[in-house]
């Protein structure tokens, strides 16, 4: 948070959380499977990066954007993407990295936070 300010072109002041899961990370689930999570801002266009950063560049393609109002420890919301939605919708789970937009409705952790999940998705 500290290096915020020092971006210029940022669109927004939504903060996103970003997680790169293994490949297989859907099909044999475990909660102590390791992933990457990215703490991110987004830029109009990429400039220079203070050495203690890194740029990441989300892959373009197809999401399912679910907008979700809880505290951000009820797991119900990702329950019913994948053990509903998904399971009779018309997609796939793609592998490309899954992310939650924290714009200025969000709390961490409140019931009455607010998000959108984006979920990558190909189709069938």
């Amino acid at each position: 948070m500290p290096f915020v300010k020092d971006f210029a072109s940022r669109p927004t002041n939504d903060l996103l959380s970003i997680q790169l899961y293994p490949q297989d990370y859907y099909v044999q689930f475990s909660p102590a499977t390791i992933f990457e999570k990215w703490a991110v801002i987004e830029i109009n266009h990429l400039e220079p990066v203070p050495n203690d950063l890194d740029a990441f560049i989300i892959p373009s393609g197809l999401y399912a954007v679910f907008y979700f109002k809880g505290a951000s420890t009820d797991p119900t919301i990702f329950q019913y993407i994948f053990t509903e939605w998904l399971p009779n919708a018309d997609y796939h789970l793609d592998h490309r990295p899954h992310f939650e937009v924290l714009g200025e409705k969000y709390k961490n952790n409140d019931p009455s936070s607010e998000e959108e999940i984006w979920i990558p998705i190909k189709n069938k």
